[in-house]
């Protein structure tokens, strides 16, 4: 198997790239690293199409230890051939390859085993034959044992005696039909061939245990889809709805043409003593072996697949909520809001600390409106308050009421902003959030965060879990081992895009450097605290455990500003130094002088030229140039701020045709929710979102996008607000003819946690993944590689001498 060849087709890449990422991987080099400072080597793949590859790369590495580890278990039996050791190498899928393994795999205790026990494995090839010229029943005499008496009278002896017994001829014939049975669940050619057919043409179906009961998953109550154009939201809410024990779900398969498939393969001469006999085996093999196993594989698929998807999302949406333009140099009043325990607020300077904190009870049950309003007044006008950071849980709608009414009514110019608290409170019981504000309760920390969040949201966003971060769908269904690594690699990313500083950045941010680890990470800020500020990038190397190799790979992401090398304030590499320096003696200026650098690079007319002059890649002189022309460059500075408000729209203010600015806040398979300032977040059904047919809406907007959106519908009783970002309202069917989905479905406090039921997923999308590719080689079902040997005489033999 080509491993490269197989991921330069997956990823879209050349040859020479993937080779050239898989040895700067197997160097150790982490994803960051080559995705910024190996792009020659590469051909300039992204992070992205990095993990991608990497990703890939270990699944098929998994995979051909798998098919060695096979080959070895069948040549410990001496059942291994040149042909199955050919059509096992050749197999691109695990799914083929533990196919082939399983005739050979020791099984537990089966009906077919207890048959061979009995020795009733000749009848079973007798009958196979197909040549009987009279009653199998005679033939099965042969086999018949009658009543065998134990040895003794101990339970073991017992079972042991009626282990080998065979009452009668039809015992032996049935026996004879389980091995049978098993011998054709065992053939990979078949289950190949049925499990195409059964994806290609198959139907997964839901059922409600109580068609009378009410739940969020009414819409599955007698629901069928095809497999290949089931939408990965649609797998996991089906899901849901079984595991929660609503619905029950099964695999609509093609089953009498299946069966018919079988008798007509294996029935190779009409006996009218046999066939009988055979056809009752192919229908018990089908409907007790092959079709359940390949319902659990065809569902097992399906969840991964709609994992996978689901995971990618939450991931993109993540990255974008971490990649949020800060907004600087304000200070911010943190509001955490609740009703019973009251609201806690914290003062946040613009530089991160925390001046003040206090509890306030403007919300039932002790509505103190007023009195919150007085402290509310004198924090603002204390420590000049310029903006309010509110947190969307509990009690959001309220405590945005209350911070209007106090705006009106105060001559400062103070705005609002509704802020994601997901996490929050993950953060403010952590270790982390204790050590940070030890004697803070976690109210106090969860209200510093929430001010905090605004200001540098990637350094605050990095103290908490991924997961726990919560934009994305399903996120509690998934596997969490791929989830977290995935979510980590993301994290990973978006903070080697930005970079660090170096005498500033948290342990936190830090551990999440190429080539950083925890333990690293905690080392620096203790070198930082003994020694205080770091004054050149080559002083990391005098930081316990980080040597040459993590100096490499986290250098050019960690910036110290005013320090003794101005090179160092730079996304420019150590190693390039001599590049960059040369480059400037050229110009004749001095790093920031954009102007005289912009002029230079006018002139440039042989790029070529200069980067052999310079000697380096023509990408890496591209990359200097743009470093020392507009050094440690933030790209969150080219995303839209969060839309600050001052005031605040009623769901009844809304009508059909307004026209509103808003904030994408969660992006799931069907649409995305927008805040438009009212107290629910409005839906934007993907045919809603554009002209043009789309299979994502991930392909329109992000988390964190400003759009301008119009109302098309709203629903008091419902709660549920819908939108489009068409600019024509009546065209209501937008570009991708999918059938509306429904308006917005809060189901939680946070805009975050919407669509964790099953009702918000209902109903058709064109969203409806493709289904897998079968990848077979020949529509007849027959493996690559051709026929396999079995023993002679074998139920096997005769089974791999039948022409599909």
């Amino acid at each position: 198997m080509d491993i490269t060849a197989i991921i330069a087709e997956e990823i879209g890449a050349k040859r020479g790239q993937v080779e050239a990422a898989i040895k700067l991987i197997d160097e150790g080099n982490t994803i960051p690293f080559i995705a910024r400072y190996r792009k020659e080597a590469t051909g300039s793949l992204d992070d992205e199409k990095l993990r991608a590859l990497h990703t890939k790369l270990t699944y098929l590495r998994n995979l051909e230890a798998r098919k060695q580890e096979v080959i070895e278990l069948i040549d410990e039996q001496g059942k291994l051939t040149d042909e199955l050791r050919k059509a096992i190498l050749a197999a691109e899928k695990l799914v083929t390859v533990e196919d082939l393994y399983r005739p050979y795999k020791q099984k537990k205790k089966t009906r077919a085993e207890a048959a061979r026990k009995r020795g009733l494995a000749p009848l079973a090839e007798f009958i196979m034959l197909q040549t009987a010229t009279e009653p199998v029943e005679n033939e099965a005499l042969k086999y018949v044992t009658g009543k065998i008496e134990p040895e003794s009278a101990d339970k073991e002896a017992v079972l042991k005696a009626a282990e080998k017994e065979v009452l009668d001829a039809a015992a032996a014939i049935a026996g004879a039909s389980d091995i049978i049975a098993e011998d054709i669940s065992d053939d990979a050619r078949f289950r190949e061939h049925i499990r195409r057919i059964t994806e290609e043409e198959g139907k997964i179906k839901s059922e409600a245990k109580d068609p009378e009961a009410e739940s969020v998953y009414q819409n599955y109550y007698d629901y069928e889809e095809e497999i290949r154009k089931i939408a990965g939201h649609r797998v996991l809410a089906i899901n849901r709805g079984e595991t929660e024990k609503i619905l029950t779900v099964s695999v609509k398969a093609p089953e009498e043409s299946l069966i018919g498939y079988l008798e007509k393969q294996i029935i190779t001469n009409e006996n009218q003593y046999t066939t009988p006999i055979i056809k009752a085996a192919v229908a018990d093999s089908y409907k007790r072996l092959i079709s359940p196993s390949i319902e659990r594989e065809i569902r097992s698929f399906l969840t991964e697949k709609a994992q996978d998807g689901a995971i990618d999302v939450f991931g993109k949406n993540l990255k974008q909520l971490l990649l949020q333009p800060p907004i600087a140099g304000e200070t911010v009043l943190g509001w955490d809001p609740a009703f019973r325990t009251g609201c806690k607020l914290a003062v946040v300077d613009p530089t991160g600390k925390v001046l003040d904190t206090t509890v306030i009870y403007p919300t039932a049950p002790h509505n103190k409106v007023e009195e919150s309003k007085r402290v509310l007044r004198t924090l603002i006008s204390k420590y000049k308050v310029s903006l309010i950071s509110i947190g969307n849980g509990t009690a959001s709608r309220e405590s945005e009421q209350v911070v209007c009414e106090l705006l009106r009514e105060i001559p400062e110019k103070v705005s609002y902003v509704i802020t994601n608290e997901a996490g929050a409170s993950v953060y403010s019981a952590s270790k982390l959030g204790t050590e940070e504000f030890p004697t803070f309760d976690v109210g106090q920390r969860s209200a510093a965060s929430i001010a905090r969040r605004v200001q540098d949201p990637l350094s605050e966003l990095v103290k908490i879990e991924p997961k726990a971060i919560g934009v994305g769908q399903y996120q509690h269904d998934m596997d969490q081992k791929k989830l977290s690594e995935t979510l980590t690699g993301v994290v990973e990313d978006a903070v080697n895009s930005v970079g660090v500083d170096l005498n500033t950045a948290s342990f936190s941010l830090l551990s999440y450097i190429s080539g950083i680890n925890v333990t690293i990470a905690k080392n620096i800020v203790a070198y930082r605290e003994k020694n205080g500020r770091f004054r050149s990038r080559a002083e990391l190397l005098k930081v316990a455990k980080l040597g040459p190799k993590a100096f490499e790979q986290c250098a050019g992401f960690c910036r110290i500003t005013g320090g003794e090398e101005p090179l160092d304030a730079t996304a420019v590499h150590p190693e390039s130094y001599p590049q960059a320096r040369a480059l400037l003696k050229k110009i004749g200026c001095e790093i920031k002088d954009e102007e005289a650098i912009r002029a230079f690079r006018k002139t440039v007319t042989d790029l070529a030229a200069l980067a052999s002059e310079l000697d380096c890649g023509e990408i890496t002189l591209k990359d200097i140039m743009s470093e020392i022309e507009k050094p440690a460059r933030d790209p969150r500075e080219e995303l839209p701020k969060p839309v600050l408000r001052s005031d605040v729209l009623e769901m009844k203010d809304l009508k059909p045709g307004m026209r509103l600015k808003g904030t994408v806040r969660n992006v799931i398979d069907f649409g995305a929710f927008v805040d438009i300032g009212v107290h629910e977040d409005g839906l934007v059904h993907i045919s809603r979102m554009s002209d043009r047919f789309i299979k994502h809406p991930l392909e329109v907007v992000s988390v964190g996008d400003v759009v301008e959106v119009t109302v098309l519908e709203v629903d008091l009783k419902k709660n549920r607000i819908s939108l489009t970002m068409i600019d024509d309202a009546d065209k209501k069917q937008g570009g991708n003819g999918a059938a509306k989905e429904g308006g917005a479905n809060k189901t939680s406090g946070s805009s975050a946690n919407r669509n964790s039921g099953g009702a918000s997923a209902a109903g058709r999308s064109q969203n409806a993944g493709s289904g897998r590719n079968s990848g077979r080689d020949r529509s007849d079902g027959r493996d690559r590689t051709g026929e396999r040997r079995y023993a002679p005489g074998s139920i096997g033999d005769l089974l791999s001498k039948i022409k599909l």
